[in-house]
């Protein structure tokens, strides 16, 4: 039997409406995708938002983490959630700021907002700890710039609190992340950890101007002397952020030039 179907069907018209085809599904398929994290959308006050957008919030789906760490369902209950916060509404509409009605450094809100991430050390590719106290590693050394250790730490009202006892590396990029702080007895005693990107290295002493002496002995500890989990991280760099708006009102008006 003879077909002339081939000879009167436009096979360039399917092939290009095939390929449109499957490009609005891939589209589609990579869209969804993409809405497994920080979906479903929140409203400022943190329930539901009734508009999730264009594209349907993907059905939950169960990844198994690395280095034996469990399993984590998306999209599903806000593990970072933190509940209520100590915040009022300055204004009924969404957008507007919301104002702490606490000591905004301790409730962790605004600037020094953290948020509660998982309470394990961050890995690296072999799944050992990335950020580690150089003073617990053997093979490093300062081989360049000044080596902060020893030296004096002075607070953002000049107070001296302490002195720098160790420094923090990201093993990995071969980076200082923190600095440690031996604190003296009238600043709380005991060691706290200050983000490098907060530290100015002085010939003899390092300036941390964000907080002031009184605040050093509220800044959040870690559990191991040598070992920061991804939680204390996020405590302790939103505390110092936190005191560069709220540690004096002076920092908290607005300046008239």
């Amino acid at each position: 039997m003879e077909s002339t179907f081939f000879g009167t069907f436009d096979l360039a018209s399917l092939s290009i409406w095939l390929f449109w085809i499957f490009f609005a599904l891939l589209i589609y398929y990579l869209q969804t995708e993409n809405m497994r994290e920080g979906y479903p959308l929140e409203s400022d006050d943190g329930t539901q938002s009734a508009n999730q957008g264009l594209f349907p919030v993907p059905t939950p789906k169960t990844f198994v983490l690395p280095n034996g760490r469990g399993e984590v369902t998306v999209p599903g209950p806000d593990a970072q959630s933190r509940g209520d916060l100590p915040l009022v509404r300055t204004n009924p509409a969404n957008g507007y700021p919301f104002e702490p009605t606490g000591d905004p450094m301790v409730d962790g809100v605004g600037p020094a907002a953290w948020a509660r991430r998982r309470d394990v050390p961050e890995l690296d590719g072999h799944g050992h700890p990335k950020i580690v106290a150089m003073g617990a590693m053997d093979g490093y050394h300062v081989s360049a710039g000044r080596d902060p250790r020893g030296m004096a730490v002075q607070a953002g009202d000049n107070e001296i609190v302490g002195e720098i006892s160790d420094m923090w590396l990201d093993a990995p990029e071969q980076l200082v992340r923190y600095l440690e702080i031996g604190l003296d007895k009238d600043h709380g005693g005991g060691k706290r950890l200050v983000p490098i990107h907060y530290c100015r290295i002085r010939t003899d002493r390092v300036k941390i101007n964000a907080i002031f002496g009184t605040h050093f002995k509220n800044v959040p500890v870690t559990k191991s002397p040598n070992q920061i989990t991804l939680l204390e991280e996020d405590k302790i760099t939103a505390y110092y952020a936190g005191g560069t708006l709220y540690a004096s009102r002076a920092r908290s008006d607005p300046l008239i030039g």
